[in-house]
């Protein structure tokens, strides 16, 4: 397994040049503390704590995996005592409000805290990741004794969170669950039901576990208009605000998985669980939408995480491995063969990963600072950021990921024979990238959304909000000297609008168009959107090179990743442009009695 090395001058250019941050959050009330030094130090230090304390435990986890038993779940060897350290110095307190005892520090460090953490050990990631979503959904949807109760703990990392949606026999169709809330006389639930997949759902790092749980009530209606939302904690709750009995919910069982297996993802039995409802009756998807909006943008970090880890180990490998001679000549002479780097295919395969990596990073902190606006800017900005948010979000959860997978895939082959054997770690990578395209909404769920939902369904007005930053963009920059980015980004602008529109009229006569379009058209969106990041890094890195600022050989590799993404990868948008208005006719026309074996 490579040995994880944070990329901290890429993390600082994306924070401190690209994105501005420090100017950003002296204009947002409660971040005027987020300074360029102090944003640092907190990088450096979360730095330190994921190459020192959880790379080394990466490959030992997954080899080891967690155990079950009937009295819980025991995490491998060194998770515990890594979370332990993780509470201590403060590290889940950081990106919450200071009003539930967090640092207030933007939801920007909270990613890229996160990216270092994930990309040094994501099964470790696992346990820690999902109380941030039950914090927010406690914040914004429970009464204020739920947060008394809940929130303190939560955010210091004593207690973790979980969610509970999926069930047996339905996944992303939650219209179909089943499990049950009757009401008690004490105000409580009686919850029952078995949930599945649920990550972190049993382990032996905190001391609580606190469970977000969708139920139905007994007189509520069929579909997702009868799913309310319920706090099912793992101890029920003294007076005093402390742990008290066990409460009626178990783990029956933790999967056996392809990959991430240091995280317990486990089968959730409720027996008559005492659960307390959130927000009102009936509309907890509402309010779990909170939870998953912000889990897609946490699994999209799964796709940087893994295409970074992935190159990281394919560089050192291509530096190192010595195979044939170059085709223009030995560029090792005192060696028996030439380092592999030289060779064209190992430098598509490695700039693939580059490109990905990088423009997902730019593209996921704008993401992150986007959702600091809506928490913290006047109602006008909060709005328009909120708008961009909801747009870009399944591009971010969908493309990344893919974009992750790939490029943990081309790590496998830069190894060759070597990547799939287990001792080199390049294989876990791919396991534990797998997962990412299906958790908290497939490729195909996230790309009806985009496109059903986010687009057709705001009459475009979302996505025009976004082309509209674009364009604004391109005309700031709109001289000879920056027209091989910006001429090719304003074209592929103006067709993604009338890509949009072409869909959206189809689907008005067939909704299968939608639909068949639907993976297509997201693809195409992930691939103009960080043509757009990359054209801006570009315009950058060409003005710092101008002025002699800094590390020259930096911003010229900026430059050159950026020629080879427009030159090499932003063309695939061409057979996606081609197979989304081929229609859906050539999907559905068959039979399905016609599908043989």
């Amino acid at each position: 397994m490579p040995a994880y090395k944070a990329p901290l001058r890429d993390i600082s250019f994306v924070v401190n040049e690209l994105l501005e941050s420090e100017q950003l959050y002296q204009t947002l009330p409660g971040y005027e503390e987020a300074t360029a030094d102090l944003m640092s130090a907190i990088v450096e230090e979360g730095a330190r704590f994921a190459e020192n304390v959880l790379s080394p435990l990466n490959q030992p986890g997954d080899e080891e995996g967690c155990h079950w038993t009937e009295e819980g779940v025991t995490t491998p060897k060194g998770f515990a005592d890594a979370y332990h350290q993780y509470v201590a110095n403060g590290w889940p307190a950081l990106s919450a409000s200071t009003e539930v005892g967090g640092q207030g520090m933007p939801n920007l460090m909270g990613i890229v805290i996160n990216e270092m953490a994930g990309t040094a050990n994501w099964s470790w990631l696992m346990y820690p990741g999902l109380s941030h979503g039950a914090v927010k959904t406690i914040e914004e949807h429970g009464d204020a004794e739920q947060k008394q109760k809940y929130l303190t703990k939560l955010v210091e990392g004593a207690w973790t969170g979980t969610m509970c949606l999926t069930e047996a026999h339905c996944g992303s169709d939650l219209g179909l669950l089943r499990t049950k809330a009757e009401p008690r006389a004490d105000g409580s639930y009686a919850i029952t039901g078995t949930k599945i997949f649920i990550s972190a759902g049993e382990h032996d790092m905190a001391e609580n576990i606190v469970h977000i749980v969708l139920a139905r009530l007994p007189d509520a209606p069929e579909g997702t208009k009868g799913i309310s939302l319920f706090i099912v904690p793992k101890f029920t709750l003294n007076d005093d605000g402390g742990v008290g009995d066990r409460n009626a919910v178990t783990c029956a069982s933790i999967e056996k998985k392809m990959g991430i297996k240091g995280s317990a993802t486990c089968v959730m039995n409720f027996d008559g669980a005492t659960g307390y409802l959130i927000g009102p009756p009936n509309k907890g998807l509402n309010c779990m939408f909170t939870f998953m909006n912000t889990a897609r943008i946490g699994t999209a970090v799964q796709g940087l995480a893994h295409a970074q880890l992935s190159y990281t180990g394919a560089l050192m490998y291509a530096r190192e491995r010595l195979a044939m001679r170059s085709l223009t000549g030995p560029k090792n002479p005192d060696g028996p063969a030439d380092p592999i780097i030289v060779h064209p295919d190992v430098r598509r395969m490695l700039l693939t990963q580059k490109a990905f990596t990088e423009g997902s990073r730019a593209f996921l902190y704008f993401l992150a600072q986007l959702g600091d606006i809506v928490d913290g800017g006047d109602e006008k900005r909060a709005k328009a950021a909120d708008e961009l948010l909801a747009l870009l979000t399944p591009i971010g959860k969908a493309f990344v990921t893919e974009a992750g997978f790939e490029s943990a895939n081309l790590g496998v082959q830069i190894y060759g024979g070597h990547g799939f054997i287990r001792e080199w770690g390049m294989e876990q990578i791919v396991r534990d990238a797998r997962i990412s395209m299906l958790y908290e909404g497939t490729t195909g769920i996230q790309s009806l959304d985009l496109l059903g939902r986010k687009v057709i369904g705001s009459g475009g007005k979302l996505l025009l909000g976004f082309t509209a930053l674009i364009d604004e963009f391109c005309v700031a920059n709109d001289g000879p000297e920056d027209a091989e980015f910006i001429s090719v980004l304003k074209a592929y602008k103006d067709e993604w609008l009338g890509l949009s529109m072409k869909i959206g009229e189809s689907a008005m006569q067939n909704p299968d168009a939608a639909g068949a379009a639907a993976v297509d058209y997201l693809m195409y969106s992930g691939y103009v959107t960080l043509a757009y990041f990359w054209a801006r890094m570009a315009v950058l890195a060409r003005k710092k090179i101008a002025a002699a600022d800094g590390d020259v050989s930096f911003y010229e590799a900026k430059l050159m990743t950026a020629r080879f993404y427009f030159d090499r990868l932003l063309p695939r948008t061409l057979s996606h442009k081609t197979a989304m208005v081929s229609g859906p006719d050539n999907l559905m026309e068959m039979p399905v009695e016609l599908f043989e074996l």
